[in-house]
């Protein structure tokens, strides 16, 4: 047998610790490999579609390559440190230190080579249907027809052989063996009782405290200031959760005598704080990694459902036209005229209503405050279905649009409920009561008056004009190309709500797209951490609950302690992930002022599911590799 052979059987004994390191890069070869496939295509060439989205490919792509090093790094590191017995066997047996690095250098070069291959065929198999749903929420005009991509392919092949090779050098070249006897009895060492400081345990609950309280105390622009600092107390309470609360935790317990000594929690607990504080770092790593990915894909879908909802929120009339402050009598009319005349022209059956704003400086000091007849005021609203208003001639109410509220300072209804109006015959008119609604999109909030009393009132301080239409039984598709006509004939005057937020979608998708394949990469890895520190212990858990079973433990309950001490490693990190990226998904609905526990529930949801599917088949073959030592 040849060394190169050796190697290679190496590889296929050990296949059980290799094949999470091997199938993470494969998918990692595969999201680079049809992010390349994006790239290259044909529709993209040209100037055909918005280079945006190429250039925020190349981006995602460049953070896959570079987390992929760090991730392939971490694996060899991982796998290495479980082999420290085979290293002490094969010094015994004669071989060298420089034979052992070139055996790692060969199996690394060897399983990246394969998970090279195999994340380009696997891209290739997937990769009409990756390029269909990309067509969709991309919003191109161009189709992303099925081509055999020879760039990707090389470009993708070169650029992770060359990882590989880089990682399998560098791994092979700081390789350091320690002395024999070393190697062979490693894992039989005491370690002694890990002991946790009580105050830097306090600290921790303290420091998370905090970050979680300042996070959902603050509102608005605060939340941009207080980003920073916020981040980093929680990522170092986070470090000293898993290094040092939850081993005074799990000690505490132990002490506890009628938690420790009931059923098999003596068994669950004896070796827990063992392997919590031997994985802190590792769990600390999964903790921040999946939060980043919980938050950032969070963040990503929550200000497309801002932008997306907010807008047909605040918006409610089809169209919307204001003119520019020096526009002539004659220039509205014109412009009336094309926007009629392409709704006619595309035969939408829609209602007009237009209106002359008029605006006082003397109502509410250093404001001018926009004063609505209650008559035009109800021909609004009845265009969008609202209700109307009847103020009585002694009251003013007041409009406001909280929805697009996104403001520091007192909300607009605050300053105008406190003001009343003087009449230029000396009367009073008192504010009596708020009304939260969209009719005439004025953000700023504003008066309704009876129609009579709005006579009384003085020379306006400035004139505006508004029109708007709202389209009945009219598609989507053809309220896009109406309004992607108009704001072509007429630009910044007009605002199309449908074709705004096609705009939206179409600019904002490519960035939801690349976030979230980024979002899973990191995801999957973070599983993937977690899947080999569960298996680097797995010889010593074996001997443990071998020994074990002979003292007369049923399967049933070793399966239950086996069972329990592999929930509580794997979804320890998650649990804090999850819990994290809730307070900073919540942080962001109170910076834009809008409710965004749907599409939280929906990111963090959709992940717990895929990490519990991810637990119970790893948990499978854990449990069936403990089982098969046992019997």
């Amino acid at each position: 047998m040849t060394f190169r052979q050796f190697a290679f059987n190496n590889v296929l004994r050990n296949k059980r610790l290799y094949i999470a390191y091997f199938l993470s890069s494969l998918f990692t070869v595969m999201v680079f490999f049809t992010f390349a496939i994006f790239a290259f295509h044909p529709a993209f060439s040209g100037g055909k579609v918005n280079q945006n989205a190429l250039i925020g490919m190349a981006v995602a792509g460049g953070i896959i390559y570079v987390f992929s090093f760090f991730f392939v790094l971490y694996s060899m590191s991982s796998f290495l440190q479980s082999r420290k017995k085979e290293f002490g066997l094969l010094i015994m047996f004669g071989a060298s230190n420089k034979q052992i690095r070139w055996m790692v250098f060969l199996e690394n070069i060897l399983i990246g080579f394969f998970a090279t291959v195999g994340g380009i065929l696997t891209g290739l198999v997937f990769a009409k249907a990756i390029l269909l749903i990309a067509e969709n929420v991309l919003i191109i005009e161009e189709s992303l027809y099925f081509y055999f991509p020879t760039w990707a392919i090389i470009i993708t092949f070169i650029s992770f052989i060359f990882l590989f090779f880089c990682i399998s050098l560098f791994v092979s070249f700081i390789l350091r063996t320690n002395k024999l006897v070393d190697l062979i009895k490693g894992d039989k060492k005491s370690k002694g009782e890990p002991k946790a400081s009580v105050i830097l345990s306090v600290f921790a609950a303290l420091l998370i405290a905090v970050g979680y309280g300042v996070s959902l105390y603050v509102e608005g622009l605060q939340v941009v200031a207080a980003l920073i600092p916020v981040v980093l107390v929680v990522t170092l309470g986070t470090y000293l959760l898993f290094t040092q609360l939850s081993v005074y935790i799990i000690r505490r317990l132990k002490g506890n005598k009628l938690v420790f000594w009931r059923k098999t929690n003596m068994l669950l607990f004896s070796d827990l704080s063992f392997r919590m504080k031997d994985n802190a770092r590792t769990f600390f790593m999964v903790a921040i990694i999946s939060t980043v990915a919980f938050s950032a894909i969070g963040t990503l879908y929550g200000f497309q459902s801002y932008l997306t909802k907010g807008m047909k929120e605040v918006n409610q009339y089809t169209l919307s036209y204001s003119p520019w402050g020096n526009d002539s009598n004659e220039t509205i009319e014109n412009d009336l005229s094309i926007i009629n005349g392409i709704l006619e022209e595309e035969k939408i059956d829609s209602k007009m209503e237009t209106l002359e704003l008029t605006y006082f400086d003397n109502l509410i000091p250093d404001a001018r405050v926009l004063v609505v007849k209650a008559s035009d005021y109800n021909r609004f609203a009845a265009l969008i279905g609202e209700s109307e208003v009847h103020p009585a001639e002694q009251e003013a109410i007041v409009v406001e649009q909280s929805s697009a509220m996104l403001s520091e300072g007192p909300k607009a209804s605050e300053l105008l409920m406190d003001s009343p109006i003087a009449l230029k015959d000396g009367t009073i008119v008192l504010p009596s009561q708020v009304v939260d609604t969209e009719v005439l999109n004025i953000m700023t909030g504003y008066y309704v008056v009876h129609d009579n009393v709005f006579e009384k009132f003085t020379s306006p301080d400035y004139r505006d004009f508004i029109a708007v239409w709202k389209a009945e039984d009219a598609g989507k598709e053809q309220l896009i190309e109406v309004g992607s006509k108009i704001n072509e004939a007429i630009e910044y005057k007009v605002t199309a709500i449908d074709y705004q937020l096609y705009e939206i979608d179409k600019t904002f998708g490519p960035i939801l797209f690349i976030g979230l394949f980024i979002g899973i990469v990191f995801f999957v890895s973070a599983g993937s951490f977690l899947y080999f520190r569960l298996f680097t212990d797995l010889e010593g858990e074996k001997q443990k609950f071998s020994s074990i079973a002979k003292i007369g433990l049923t399967d049933s309950e070793l399966k239950k302690v086996v069972n329990r001490q592999v929930a509580l490693l794997f979804f320890s990190p998650i649990v804090v992930a999850l819990i994290h990226g809730a307070v900073a998904l919540t942080a962001l609905s109170n910076f834009f002022n809008y409710n965004l526990t749907v599409e939280a529930s929906i990111v963090l949801g959709s992940f717990t599911l895929i990490q519990i599917i991810y637990f119970l088949i790893v948990r499978y073959f854990y449990v069936k590799q403990v089982m098969r030592a046992v019997m």
